[in-house]
C-alpha cells in the first residue's frame, strides 16, 4: 500500500509542486490549505506522514502539531520560512519529527520523508494484506475484494490505515458515520461483527479485529 502524505501548505503553487513530486515519489499526497481543515480530517483519517507549514491561516502548524500530538504519532515534518524560527520550534518542543528550511528542494524534502518512513516501519515487518482503493471505495484481502456496506468500508479502511491502534466506539462512529447519519455506539459492534466474519471467509485462521476490553477494537493485520 503506498503510502499517504498529507501536505498542510497555504502556498497553492508549493503544495502543488509537493504533491507532484509526492506522487511522482509513490506517494498519496492530499493537500489542505488551513490547519482547521486539516485537523478536522486528522481526527478519523491519519495518513503515513504530515508535511506541515509553520505560517498558516487560522490555526498555525505549531498549534496543529501540538493538538495532532495529543491523538496520534504520525510523522511530521514542519515546514519554516525563516532559519530562526527553527530554534524556536525545537525549544518549544512541538513534536515534530524533522525541519526544513524554506525554500526548500522538493528532492530533499522527499529523500526525508522516505528515511522517516522507514524509520517507522521496523526491519523484517510483514506487509499488510489488507489493500485500500480509495477512488473505488473497495477493499482486498489478499487479492479478494470485500463486498462491504458504505459504513463497514469507512470503518475498516479508517483502521486499515493505522493498523495496530485502538479505536474507541466514538472514532468508529465518526468513521462509519461518513454516508449515514443514524449510525449508533450499538450498529459499530454490528459493523465490527460483520467486517469479522467477512474477512474471517478469507482469513479462516487469523483474528483480524480484536476487542481491547473497555478501550474498543485494534485492526491486527
Amino acid at each position: 500500500m503506498s503510502a499517504r502524505v498529507f501536505i498542510v501548505e497555504d502556498e497553492p503553487e508549493l503544495a502543488s509542486v509537493v504533491a507532484d513530486y509526492a506522487r511522482a515519489s509513490g506517494y498519496l499526497p492530499t493537500v489542505f490549505g488551513n490547519g482547521g481543515d486539516a485537523l478536522a480530517t486528522l481526527r478519523t483519517d491519519i495518513p503515513d506522514m504530515l508535511v506541515l507549514d509553520l505560517m498558516l491561516p487560522g490555526m498555525d502548524g505549531l498549534a496543529l502539531c501540538k493538538a495532532v500530538r495529543a491523538f496520534s504519532q504520525v510523522p511530521i515534518i514542519m515546514v519554516t520560512a525563516r532559519v530562526e524560527e527553527i530554534d524556536r520550534l525545537l525549544g518549544l518542543d512541538s513534536g515534530a519529527d524533522d525541519y526544513l528550511c524554506k525554500p526548500f528542494s522538493p528532492r530533499e524534502l522527499m529523500a526525508r520523508i522516505k528515511v522517516i518512513l522507514r524509520r517507522a516501519q521496523p526491519p523484517g515487518a510483514p506487509p499488510c494484506p489488507c489493500l485500500v482503493d480509495e477512488a473505488a471505495q473497495r477493499i482486498s484481502i489478499m487479492g479478494r475484494a470485500l463486498e462491504l456496506t458504505p459504513s463497514e468500508y469507512h470503518i475498516l479502511a479508517g483502521m486499515a490505515r493505522r493498523r495496530g491502534q485502538v479505536f474507541s466506539r466514538a472514532q468508529l462512529l465518526d468513521l462509519a458515520c461518513q454516508d449515514s447519519l443514524d449510525v449508533t455506539d450499538r450498529a459499530v459492534d454490528s459493523h465490527i461483527k460483520n467486517l469479522r466474519r467477512k474477512i474471517a471467509v478469507l482469513l479462516p485462521d487469523t483474528e483480524a479485529i480484536s476487542s481491547v476490553y473497555g478501550l474498543g477494537y485494534r485492526f491486527d493485520l
